[in-house]
């Protein structure tokens, strides 16, 4: 009796990767991230209530330029987490469910994180 092959459910070798798949994919990882992030923040919260030396140790570290590509990166992942869940949020009530109007809104998504993210810290931190 001849085997035939089962038939494959789709998975990534059939389907299109488009941008709404890597934004769905990205939300989740700056969730993760903003988990590691807010830990930061603690840290830097309990080091100001222990005193001035554990508040200058830290402030040290996330002065220094690897400190501040985390704080940089933390600061996108917050902006993009936000935009991604307003866009979810505008998605509830059934609208830019469109094709296009997805991708825009992907696009969006992507963009206003960056621009946010550089506009704060123009203000607050590039600019004295």
């Amino acid at each position: 009796m001849p085997v035939h092959p089962r038939p494959l459910s789709p998975h990534l070798q059939i389907y299109r990767w488009t941008i709404t798949m890597t934004m769905s994919i990205v939300h989740r990882a700056t969730g993760i991230a903003n988990y590691v992030g807010s830990a930061l923040l603690v840290l830097w919260l309990a080091a100001a209530a222990a005193g001035p030396g554990p508040l200058d140790l830290v402030n040290g570290i996330y002065g220094s330029w690897f400190g501040q590509l985390v704080l940089f990166g933390y600061t996108w992942s917050l902006f993009h987490h936000m935009l991604g869940g307003l866009r979810h949020f505008v998605w509830d009530f059934i609208q830019g469910m469109e094709p296009g109007q997805r991708e825009a809104l992907a696009w969006a998504n992507l963009a206003g994180s960056v621009v946010l993210t550089l506009l704060v810290w123009t203000v607050f931190v590039w600019v004295h």
